[in-house]
């Protein structure tokens, strides 16, 4: 039986690292087989570009280097770690994938959405998520939620570029109404899991029919 593969998307403090932490919980209690990984990351090549492309002592890189970076690491990411466990059967449960790829290098750093495209296909292996969680809220709330905390490269970027991000993520939404499923990340933790556990549901259940 082939796996579902799960995304997590949103600006900086949206609360995605919380959402995962829950559904891993859930996945444990109903004794579900599951992966959590993230992007840049995941693997230990893909791991090691994540230490170049977000570390602050690197403001002078190109958007270029940066787009190319991104997508070295999710070729090494996609075919090392994320295929071989959707083949297993695992449920994939991944804290960014390409669509932020759009946000923050296509829309933010206004690369070309078509070569995006292209390179998307090349490091995906062709494989688009099965269904991805935006966790939406307004820019000022998110970036409030990380002040405390020691920021990378991207963090470190003005509001306007995180408004940039938001809104392309909402116009992603938009555009794949099948695949996306947009939360109110002002909502308490615990009403977006419960949102998140029912979306889920359908796809849960195939696997057990």
């Amino acid at each position: 039986m082939n796996g579902i593969f799960v995304t997590f998307e949103g600006i900086e403090g949206s609360g995605k690292s919380t959402q995962v932490r829950l559904l891993v919980a859930a996945f444990q209690q109903m004794n579900l087989p599951y992966l959590t990984t993230r992007e840049p990351g995941g693997t230990n090549i893909s791991e090691a570009i994540r230490s170049i492309l977000l570390n602050p002592s690197f403001p002078e890189m190109k958007p270029e280097t940066e787009l190319l970076l991104y997508c070295a690491s999710r070729a090494q990411h996609t075919g090392e770690l994320i295929l071989p466990a959707l083949q297993e059967g695992k449920i994939v449960i991944c804290d960014r994938y390409f669509d932020s790829t759009y946000a923050y290098q296509g829309a933010a750093r206004d690369l070309d959405e078509n070569l995006i495209d292209t390179l998307t296909v090349f490091a995906t292996y062709g494989r688009v998520p099965d269904i991805t969680f935006l966790i939406d809220l307004p820019v000022s709330v998110g970036l409030s939620r990380i002040q405390d905390r020691q920021l990378d490269r991207l963090e470190q970027e003005n509001s306007s570029f995180h408004e940039r991000v938001r809104n392309q993520f909402l116009s992603i939404a938009n555009k794949c109404p099948s695949r996306y499923y947009v939360l109110d990340g002002s909502d308490e933790p615990e009403a977006i899991h419960q949102k998140i556990i029912s979306a889920l549901q359908p796809l849960i259940g195939e696997r057990n029919d």
